[in-house]
This record gives C-alpha cells, structure tokens and sequence, in this order.
C-alpha cells in the first residue's frame, strides 16, 4: 500500500503534485486559527490553551487559481514530556516536506525564547520561510510586528487570524513562493483533504474508510501501519488523536482514504472544548464514511463502550469489519474464550467479520483490505427485482410464513441494500431474520447491513 505524499521536499517535486505550505511554530500562537482562515471553515480544533494540535492535518486550499496543501502541525520543541517531543516530531516531519513555510508569532509577546529555537529549526531545513506575525489586530499594532524582524528570516507580514485582516497579503506572497505549475496531475501523489471522512477531490478514491474505537486501543497505530508511514502521533497516553485526519493509500484494491479519528469515551466522561469538538468530528467521520474499521482491544474483550460505538456505527448504516488488536499479547488458552466473547457481545453484527491482528508488528493487517473490498461491494450491491423475487420464491417454498405471504419485494435504495416487502399480513421479527439471512447468504451481502421495510398490501 502506497500513501500519496506530498513529493519531493523543497523542490517543484513530481509533475502534477499541490505546492505544500506548512503552518508551524511554537504552541498558542494561533496556527490553527490561522489554518482555518486559509481554509475557510473551522477544519481544524482551536482553543485557548497550548497543545491541543498534535497530529499533521492536511488539507486543500486555493488562492487566485492556485491550489495547494496546507498543513496544520503541533508546536515545535526541543525539550518537554515525551508526547510533546513526539508532536514536535510530526511537526519538522511536515516542515521536511514543504515548498513554503508559514512561521506563526504572537506580535503581542514579541519574540520568545521558543520562537528563537523554532527559527534556528527552520533555518536548519532551508525551507522558504515567511515569518507571520499574528494577532496584529489593527494598522496602530503594525509597528510591533517588526520585532520579528531580529530573527533573520526577513519581513515579518501582519495579520490577525482571528478577524482575517492581512491574510489575503500574506497568500498573495505565499503563491509567488510555488514551482511553477506542472500541468494537470498525473497520479499519485497529493495529501488528500476536505472535511474529514469526505470532501476534497476524490477523483479516482474508491472508499472512505474510518478507522474509529475507544481511546488507546491502537487506532493510530493501525491507521499509521495502513498507510505506511508516521501520520498520527502514536503515545500510550489516552487521546493523544483529536483531530480526524485522513491520507489516500493506493492499494490492490484501488485507491482508499483511510480516516483516523479520536478515541470515542461516553459522553459523561467527555468535557468541554478540544474533547468535545473531536467528538463531533469522529461522529462526522463515521458518518460520511463508506465502511468503518471498530478497533477493539483483544485484552480487553469487548466493553460496553465497545458496544454502544458498534451500536451507533450500525444505525448509521455502514458497513463493520472488527479488528481484534493486540491479538498477539493474548495467551494461546484465552484465545477462544475471546473469541467467544466478541461473538456474543456483538451478536448484532454477526455479518461483520472479525480480524484479528497486530497493527504494532504488522500480522494480520494484510487482510484487512480485502475485508473492505468486500464490505465496500457489498454495500453498493444492487439486486435486479426479478432475481430478487425469484429468491424469495425460493426462500418461502424453504420455510413458509406463518399466516402470512411475500408477494413482491423491490430494493429502493442501496448503501446499505435497502429491501421493501410487499406482503399480505405483518411478518413476525423472528420470520424477517430468517428471510435477512436467507437474502444475505444467496447474494453474499455478508460484510454490510441489510436493510428490511414491510409493507402491508394496500398500504
């Protein structure tokens, strides 16, 4: 499996590639405030506290004609705990891959010892560096901005992101800063963007997958293995993810955007601000994805958290596969009693299948892509009306209804397969999962939901 990168770091990079201009700096200078400006929608968590950005979120932007990849990172360090330094690290991985920098300040603090190592980083790079000084709120508040000058990498440009002011002269400088462009792409190679789990151009993507669980079950790890390289910051910490973030992967299968999300916890254990707001964006995700991967923690079993995230994944009609993590760490006596138990737990979901895999060392993961292939098919299967009559025929010559008949059946709608029956008298619930099953086994609808409506003749 292949990610599309952002091509080759500094220079114009492969023909048909988005220029790639990074948002960096040390921590509560605005930088993602700054990112939501250039975006222009909230695609990015901001509040008033240092840390909550700490993976690399990508998205597309464009300014007079020109489209580009913007990068929204965590603050840069050289000392702290060993989460921050891991942000930081995903933070100059970005910086790596850049055509222009965007070196965010705080004009109302002048500079800071931070910013100092943030500049000596960028001048390290060689990157094209343009020093933003931000929350430059009005033209009296300019001559401030100049301070920044004094770290050697040129004119600093004023702006406020919060009210927008000054950002459309900073873009105007930042696309002079491209390569020149290269033509129409020619595959391969540019972050995928827009509204986590959908959006952005999706020429060519065959399916949004997303990748959701409970908070350390190993949700980046898996979604880092996938798509073969360091997106998500990995920490044994609990909700080190906040933001959705999201890469392309070109796989056997065709083209995938996996999406990883925020460990979900039950709403009374979820606070204000950056928990809240990735929250929403992991529903959002859920929501507009074409197939959900549930992570579960083979240690743990399934939990009732674990059920009540199948539970809402299901009623939003995608597709399952299960991915039984840590597979590896359970001893071989307890394998089957776990096995077990995520059966009887997740009866509901008897049609998803259960992986079980490592996403630390890699076993098991290579099946999980044909699983979504299958899923994925399944969920956009369409059956013509005679052959699905005809099935039904079949079905209750099997097995009759009691005190009642199927006269006709049409499927409406598909993702999932949604199938009306026309029928003479009310099915019991018990008759109705025997016809699921029976619809499910003869046109291998195993990996998605099936979606049963009766209607009386009539009606």
């Amino acid at each position: 499996m292949t990610p599309r990168s952002a091509g080759s770091p500094g220079g114009s990079g492969p023909a048909g590639r988005l220029p790639v201009v990074v948002v960096a700096g040390r921590s509560n200078v605005g930088k993602s405030t700054l990112v939501n400006r250039i975006v222009g929608r909230r695609a990015a968590i901001v509040e008033e506290h240092p840390g909550v950005t700490r993976d690399r979120l990508e998205l597309e932007a464009s300014w007079v004609g020109r489209s580009f990849v913007v990068i929204d990172t965590g603050g840069v360090v050289t000392r702290g705990d060993s989460l921050d330094l891991l942000v930081s690290d995903q933070a100059e991985t970005a910086i790596d891959q850049a055509d222009v920098v965007l070196f965010v300040t705080d004009a109302t603090t002048g500079v800071t010892v931070e910013d100092g190592v943030v500049a000596e980083t960028l001048r390290r790079k060689g990157r094209a560096v343009i020093v933003v000084a931000n929350k430059v709120d009005s033209a009296a508040q300019e001559p401030t901005a100049w301070e920044l000058a004094s770290l050697g990498l040129g004119d600093p440009e004023p702006v406020s992101a919060l009210h927008g002011r000054g950002v459309g002269d900073l873009l105007d400088r930042v696309v002079t800063q491209f390569p020149a462009p290269a033509g129409a792409p020619t595959g391969g190679a540019v972050p995928e963007a827009g509204v986590p789990g959908g959006g952005g151009n999706d020429t060519g993507v065959v399916a949004s997958v997303t990748i959701v669980g409970r908070p350390n079950v190993g949700k980046s790890t898996l979604f880092n293995r996938l798509v073969g390289a360091p997106r998500a910051v990995v920490h044994e910490l609990p909700g080190t993810t906040r933001d959705a973030i999201d890469t392309v992967v070109e796989t056997a299968e065709g083209r995938i955007r996996f999406v990883d999300t925020a460990g979900l916890r039950r709403k009374s254990r979820i606070g204000e601000g950056p928990e809240y707001f990735s929250l929403v964006r992991s529903l959002a995700a859920i929501d507009r994805s074409d197939v959900a991967i549930l992570v579960l923690d083979a240690g743990d079993g399934v939990t009732h958290q674990d059920q009540r995230l199948a539970e809402r994944i299901d009623a939003a009609g995608s597709p399952i596969v299960v991915a039984l993590n840590k597979w590896d760490l359970v001893p071989t006596a307890a394998r089957p009693g776990v096995t077990a138990d995520v059966a009887e737990r997740l009866a509901y979901l008897a049609y998803a299948p259960v992986l079980r895999l490592s996403a630390l060392t890699g076993r098991g993961v290579h099946r999980l892509v044909p699983a979504l292939r299958a899923a994925i098919d399944a969920y956009h299967r369409r059956i013509p009306t005679g052959v699905l009559n005809e099935a039904l025929r079949a079905i209750q010559a099997a097995q009759a209804p009691p005190r009642s008949r199927i006269l006709y059946a049409v499927q409406g709608a598909i993702n999932p397969p949604t199938v009306t029956l026309f029928v003479s008298r009310r099915l019991p619930p018990g008759y109705l999962r025997y016809v699921e099953r029976s619809l499910r086994a003869r046109f291998d609808l195993g990996p998605t939901p099936l979606k049963l409506r009766v209607r009386l003749r009539g009606s």
